[in-house]
């Protein structure tokens, strides 16, 4: 389980490494860019019902901790997901991996080139630069 640390809060966002990972190139993308955000998800199971929304802001502390030392084999179709839910008016809605829809598996399979959040795609080995 991965944690985000936000704006110095105690109290880290619980989020699975894979998730995080993925996650990670698409808010690192954005505020490189200068770019503001939300960022929403569900509370996971053991946890009070409902759900969390934060703003993200180059100026607001974040740090990414991850429990497996090796990095996870990206995929470019979560990525291009998240990065375009991140560039609608509701944020980033952090969901699942198999809940990324089938048509944007295909068209970030077959795309070639810079993904659609500015990102690299994976190489080989699926890590991206």
């Amino acid at each position: 389980m991965g944690l985000i640390y936000y704006d110095g809060a105690d109290n880290p966002i619980h989020i699975e490494d894979r998730a995080l990972a993925h996650l990670k190139v698409v808010v690192a993308t954005k505020l490189r860019r200068n770019e503001s955000f939300t960022l929403s998800w569900t509370h996971p199971a053991g946890q009070p019902p409902g759900r969390t929304t934060i703003w993200l802001h180059p100026s607001i502390p974040l740090r990414f901790v991850f429990d497996d030392p090796e990095g996870v084999e990206l995929r470019a179709d979560w990525i291009t997901a998240m990065a375009n839910s991140a560039n609608s008016s509701g944020g980033i809605t952090l969901v699942s991996e198999d809940l990324v829809p089938a048509a944007e598996l295909t068209a970030a399979d077959g795309a070639a080139g810079d993904q659609a959040d500015g990102s690299q795609p994976p190489d080989s080995d699926g890590r991206t630069a």
